[in-house]
């Protein structure tokens, strides 16, 4: 039986096993240059881009100032909170530059945890972002989406559950199908909306100018008042903020699929990161300059309640375009995490079928399928700010952990090649503060992160039953699952080798 290739300092042992195949030689030649099935190098420099500011620019800056301005207590700290955020996501992305161009691999997290820590560690980060942080985080985007393109039509009440769940998962379903048929329809998707949502962005941004330069100030008479001197508070809005920058790391996810990774990648970071925290910070300023607190708090549609009280008979484009907004964002994070599974597969940590690329489209087709029908099921989940929370603490322990990789790796690895190499005070930095935001967290939030921490320990077991001593009806059922996605979905097996 052939084995699924993997690194050797990644996986010690191999599991699930795939079928041997012959490659199609003709569908082996579209897919690149030489022989084998594997997915092409299709992503360049303006893609990724796109990629970075269309999956964080989404759900996030029209849900998240109503959780960063709850926890925070006033607006004047709300700011500092995005700014930080910002910055701190700044530093993670230039630590995952150097992480991304020492370990040119998809997965991200996965494939730099394994690399630095071993396999367990990495099963474990793929476990939890099996469960919670990436589906979790598509399900709130297309909620959002749901929720935003209803509103006109229950303007003065909120939309049915029903309706905002159908919708959303006719979202999923449609954007799946995308990312299965075509990759350049997925960055074309992604290019067009990423316009669609900044557009929307500048006329709030443009419409709070305007009520400032009217005179409308009282609301910046006392920004500090009521401000929340708690840690364990300003964890929270941490959280919520962070939430809204989440996606920083999604273009490490295709590396092997980005066009010159080693230049691409870090320009890509260091153009999109402050692009999105300008954004973030003048589009925060019009939403204080336009609604007191109370009505930010009061409303779960922050931007619709800001167009309704600036935009009159054309309050419906906020809607739409928020809409648009979370529609490019959940494609993109389709198209990058879906990578994650299929990376996770092809090294024997998930069932061989989600490695599996079909024929011809040159798509992880079973691994696209797997993550939106789990996404599906989280979309009974009806509280959002509850899901925020689970994601932002599991997402901020593993990024701890990928950034403490990146130290190891520095002594372990001393003389590796790091066409990137950033100073030591960035990740240390990045490492107090995500241990500040976990520590907090726990007094404030014990229920989530207890929660968080049993589905990450439950994986434990997880590992040794299928991947250190695996059950055999197990490997068998893989087995069995494999060979019917291959025939069902015209697929086979990843052909390129990774060193």
């Amino acid at each position: 039986m052939a084995r699924v290739q993997a690194s050797d300092s990644l996986i010690p042992r191999q599991v699930f096993e795939v079928p041997p195949a012959e490659p199609n030689n003709s569908t082996a030649d579209s897919g690149s240059q030489g022989s084998g099935v594997k997915m092409k190098k299709q992503i360049g420099l303006l893609d990724g881009v796109a990629i970075i500011v269309g999956v964080i620019v989404g759900a996030g800056i029209f849900v998240s100032p109503k959780g960063v301005l709850l926890y925070s207590g006033s607006i004047g700290q709300s700011l500092i909170v995005w700014v930080l955020c910002g910055v701190l996501s700044m530093v993670g992305a230039l630590c995952y530059a150097e992480l991304g161009t020492l370990i040119p691999k998809s997965g991200g997290d996965y494939a730099y945890i394994g690399t630095a820590f071993g396999p367990l560690p990495a099963f474990l980060y793929l476990w939890v972002a099996l469960l919670i942080l990436v589906p979790t985080g598509n399900a709130i985007t297309a909620l959002t989406f749901a929720q935003y393109l209803l509103k006109p039509f229950w303007a003065s009440c909120e939309a049915p559950i029903e309706a905002v769940q159908l919708l959303a998962a006719a979202m999923i379903c449609v954007l799946t199908f995308i990312n299965c048929y075509n990759v350049k329809w997925v960055t074309r998707v992604t290019d067009i909306f990423t316009g669609t949502k900044v557009v929307a962005l500048l006329v709030i941004v443009g419409a709070g100018i305007w009520w400032l330069l009217d005179g409308n100030t009282e609301l910046w008479d006392k920004p500090f008042s009521g401000e929340y001197p708690d840690p364990g508070f300003i964890a929270l809005a941490f959280y919520s903020g962070l939430f809204s920058y989440s996606g920083w790391n999604y273009l490490n996810f295709v590396t092997e699929e980005l066009k010159d990774p080693y230049r691409n990648l870090p320009k890509a970071i260091c153009i999109s990161m402050p692009v999105v925290t300008i954004i973030y910070m003048i589009t925060n300023i019009a939403y204080f300059s336009v609604l007191s607190p109370d009505e930010i708090l009061s409303s779960n549609a922050v931007a619709v309640t800001f167009g309704d009280k600036m935009l009159g008979y054309f309050s419906w484009i906020m809607p739409f375009a928020v809409a648009c907004s979370t529609f490019g964002s959940l494609n993109g994070a389709i198209f990058a995490s879906s990578r994650l599974f299929f990376v996770g597969a092809r090294n024997g940590h998930l069932p061989a079928a989600i490695s599996l690329i079909n024929v011809n489209c040159l798509t992880p087709v079973p691994s696209l399928i797997f993550l939106g029908a789990i996404t599906l099921l989280l979309l009974f989940i009806k509280d959002i700010y509850v899901l925020i929370n689970y994601v932002s603490f599991v997402e901020a322990l593993f990024t701890l952990i990928s950034v403490s990789g990146l130290l190891w790796l520095r002594y372990k690895q001393p003389k590796a090649e790091r066409p990137i190499k950033v100073s030591l005070f960035l990740p240390i930095i990045y490492l107090i503060v995500c241990l500040f935001l976990v520590i907090a967290s726990c007094k404030k939030s014990p229920y989530e992160v207890g929660i968080g921490t049993v589905i990450i320990v439950s994986g434990i077991p997880i590992y040794y039953m299928t991947i250190h001593n695996p059950v055999k009806w197990l490997a068998d059922t893989s087995q069995v699952i494999n060979l019917w996605c291959s025939k069902f979905f015209i697929c086979m097996p990843n052909q390129e080798k990774f060193d």
